[in-house]
């Protein structure tokens, strides 16, 4: 059962007087959480969930190619209502995370889908046991059903790994009190911590807000802030994480996955060798990025050794100009059209409709995220606005998810799923070319400068920062393969990784140790953030081929968008000359960030 979840991303950041900020409207999916449509489709899920069991169970081998499109296209629409229901629950669960009406609602939705939906298990361990040639034969002699080829060879890359019908439905069953449960714990506790910061007690999201401050002190303050209270509840954060590994581990053994990462290449249907190739020239490239750009930037702020709190410190030449909403969508927009007009329509309803919730409120889910929610319906966005120029980055990227999502949704249910690799390319792109429309309008070196420094700053912690994050994921899963860690042992494995890919200049402050704790990637998605860093070397490449000029690139790149699922990266990126299983791709994507600091550098004279 594939139901959508939002795409979570990093960071956000802090001012006043934005404007009118945007809120969603969740009408689209469902009126209110009493309204008879939602009763409806509970109703007919249920009921279509045990008739297609009935109908299909210990059945499918015998279907011809009509009856097989028939159950899959009946197994598609189950889909649409589960997601609707749940995009809806989640939505609005996201919106004040520490409401419990709305925890409960949405805890009492996922247990009732996970009940209607138990008997439908059989679907895809039966469809695996379909032999190769008699699918191949039914797929040659109907088209409509050859389109779904993409998810049957996504769903059968996981044959090797399956289990008895019995157990996969112990699993479905479990879930619910297993990782969902935990991840629960993990975002219900995140969201009621409080940060202590000159006698103002914050939200996760303010007190993070205040590393990118000016005033040093502040910065400093917030860290310590940050990190007495991880320390404080390190032990649960700790047990959170190790029950969480403990319980994939388990998992994937009797799965027989050869490693704890094998069940993220095979949902982002990516091998192995290339997830690798990235990696390895990510941590050779250190020297040559993160080391050499914190190294010009510990001169800008004058300091001979850099603390953590300075690692995302504004330039001292940088304003502290407020960005309001206003100029901020005028600045995005304005970059989208430049591109193409149709990039820019179909941004225009998330501003219009109530498609984007912008302002921080108590409560509300930290970072930003853009959620797909279901084909027949459109993506939402969630922003937490606070008008640094790196808000206006948030929402253009933010945004060219959505775009992505709003042309993958001509695929159907299941193909329009994009794999985590590829889920960043609209969004960085779409980031680049807000970027390079700032740039363009820069007025003067000095401003120029801090656009090039704090994109470098972006690509630093999209490339650098997760590729770390992967390896401090590699490492902790390893262990714990090992045994019970303490959290001493994770704060040994955090620091490992953050020494390496930072650099010399850095030193890190008591209780740095602990910043392991917040990420909700290592909670929600193990092994999901190499992707950032997959999506950022994959749209550098691209953007290399646009400015080189390709007459076809704009309508290579909506196809690009509009297959969703329905094609490999191999193929998507075959008619752009490009290859991610060739490890010179990531260096020509890498190169672009070291372009960046050579200019950095030059302005220096």
């Amino acid at each position: 059962m594939h139901l959508p979840q939002p795409v979570f991303d990093a960071n956000a950041s802090g001012g006043k007087n934005l404007g009118d900020l945007p809120e969603w409207d969740l009408t689209d999916l469902y009126p209110s959480t009493d309204a008879p449509e939602l009763k409806r489709d509970l109703d007919w899920l249920e009921r279509e969930c045990a008739d297609f069991a009935k109908t299909y169970e210990g059945k499918l081998a015998e279907l011809d190619a009509a009856g097989l499109l028939k159950a899959v296209q009946r197994y598609e629409q189950i889909d649409v209502i589960a997601g609707r229901i749940m995009s809806f629950a989640g939505l609005r669960y996201y919106q004040i995370t520490t409401d419990s009406d709305r925890a409960k609602f949405m805890a009492d939705c996922q247990d009732q889908i996970t009940n209607f939906t138990t008997p439908l298990v059989f679907y895809s361990l039966e469809f695996n046991r379909l032999e190769d040639d008699h699918l191949a034969g039914l797929l040659a002699e109907n088209a409509d059903l050859a389109r779904y080829k993409p998810v049957f060879d996504r769903m059968r890359a996981m044959k090797p790994h399956q289990l008895s019908d019995e157990l996969e439905k112990f699993l479905h069953d479990q879930s619910t009190v297993g990782s969902a449960a935990w991840n629960r714990l993990f975002d219900e506790t995140m969201a009621a911590l409080e940060f202590e910061v000159d006698g103002e007690a914050l939200s996760l999201e303010a007190t993070l807000n205040l590393l990118t401050e000016q005033d040093r002190a502040k910065r400093e303050a917030a860290t310590h802030a940050l990190a007495k209270v991880f320390n404080d509840n390190i032990k649960l954060f700790s047990r959170v994480h190790n029950t969480l590994a403990k319980e994939k581990e388990i998992e994937d053994r009797w799965r027989k996955m050869p490693t704890p990462q094998t069940g993220r290449h095979l949902s982002n249907h990516v091998e192995a060798e290339v997830v690798e190739a990235l990696r390895n020239a990510v941590v050779a490239a250190y020297p040559r990025l993160s080391h050499r750009y914190y190294a010009l930037k510990a001169k800008w702020l004058g300091l001979d050794r850099m603390q953590v709190w300075d690692r995302n410190a504004p330039l001292p030449m940088e304003s502290d100009r407020i960005v309001d909403w206003d100029e901020a969508r005028e600045t995005v927009m304005t970059a989208y059209a430049e591109f193409d007009p149709k990039m820019a329509d179909i941004a225009k309803p998330f501003f219009t409709d109530g498609w984007i919730d912008a302002a921080v409120k108590p409560g509300k889910a930290p970072g930003a995220f853009a959620h797909p929610t279901v084909t027949p319906v459109h993506p939402y966005v969630m922003l937490n606005y606070l008008g640094k120029p790196r808000d206006v980055m948030t929402l253009a990227h933010e945004l060219g998810h959505g775009v992505h999502q709003v042309l993958a949704a001509e695929q159907g249910e299941l193909l329009s799923s994009t794999p985590l690799t590829l889920a960043e390319t609209a969004s960085v792109f779409g980031e680049m070319l807000t970027f390079r429309k700032m740039l363009e309008g820069a007025a003067n070196d000095q401003e120029r400068k801090v656009l090039l420094a704090n994109k470098v700053e972006d690509m630093i912690n999209t490339v650098v920062r997760q590729i770390a994050f992967y390896d401090f994921e590699c490492k902790l899963h390893a262990a714990r393969a090992e045994g019970e860690l303490t959290p001493d042992d994770i704060n040994a494995l955090w620091m490992s990784v953050q020494a390496e890919s930072l650099g010399p200049v850095f030193g890190f402050a008591d209780g740095y140790e602990t910043f392991w704790a917040y990420i909700p990637h290592f909670v929600h998605s193990p092994f999901y953030v190499y992707a950032y860093a997959f999506g950022d070397g994959l749209v550098n490449a691209l953007y290399a081929v646009y400015e080189e000029g390709d007459p076809d690139f704009r309508a290579k790149y909506f196809d690009m968008l509009r297959a969703g699922g329905s094609k490999h990266h191999k193929e998507l990126l075959a008619p752009f000359g490009l290859d991610a299983s060739d490890p010179k791709f990531w260096d020509k994507g890498l190169a672009m960030i070291e372009g960046f600091i050579d200019e950095l550098e030059a302005m220096e004279g």
